[in-house]
């Protein structure tokens, strides 16, 4: 099924001229790595203020876009400079998952949100990448199928921040929050069904 990670190839040959440059400059893949999951907690960590609501949610879009850059610009740092490494590759996993339960969860804190709706999505985010993981574990490639990937959620909460910025909230976030949940599961069948295919093949 298709997903917004599909674009990928697209998005990381606008960023290759800036990687070539932190390469240059001694940056590792793994230092990008952490600063995309400090961010995300530190912003997470925002969320949680009541003095700043609903303002902050501003910042969510803004830091979806910089995190998908930056987990991006890792992943080419590794490849295409010669930085891969074990401990890269248990960072990448284990930041991102980090970084998205940090983003997440203070949604549950918004006056119509439905808290164990977004704890759920949080635990299904979860078991969505083990599975993408897990395939590697078989001998098939590492899952990224949609219909509900990493990048599909970032793209849905960073709609949902910018509204709640707005100050559009009401019931229909739980019928949002539903649906997200449904494709995650989805999401689990589709990345479990293709590393078995890929390992029969």
């Amino acid at each position: 099924m298709a997903s917004i990670y599909d674009i990928k190839p697209a998005f990381q040959n606008l960023l290759r001229p800036g990687v070539r440059w932190l390469a240059v400059r001694g940056v590792t893949a793994n230092q990008v790595t952490l600063a995309a999951m400090l961010l995300s907690l530190l912003v997470g960590a925002a969320l949680l203020y009541p003095g700043w609501q609903p303002g902050i949610y501003w910042a969510i879009p803004l830091v979806m876009l910089v995190r998908m850059a930056l987990n991006a610009i890792d992943g080419m740092l590794a490849r295409e400079h010669g930085m891969q490494s074990t401990l890269g590759g248990i960072l990448n996993e284990l930041c991102d998952v980090l970084a998205d339960t940090a983003l997440y969860l203070p949604f549950a804190l918004l006056p119509d949100a439905n808290l164990w709706l977004v704890v759920g999505i949080v635990i299904a985010a979860v078991i969505s990448e083990m599975a993408g993981v897990v395939a590697v574990q078989i001998g098939a490639s590492r899952r990224y199928d949609g219909p509900m990937g990493k990048s599909d959620r970032a793209f849905v909460f960073g709609a949902l921040a910018l509204a709640v910025g707005l100050g559009w909230q009401g019931a229909w976030i739980n019928i949002l929050f539903v649906v997200v949940l449904l494709l995650i599961a989805v999401t689990i069948v589709n990345r479990c069904r293709q590393a078995l295919a890929e390992v029969r093949s």
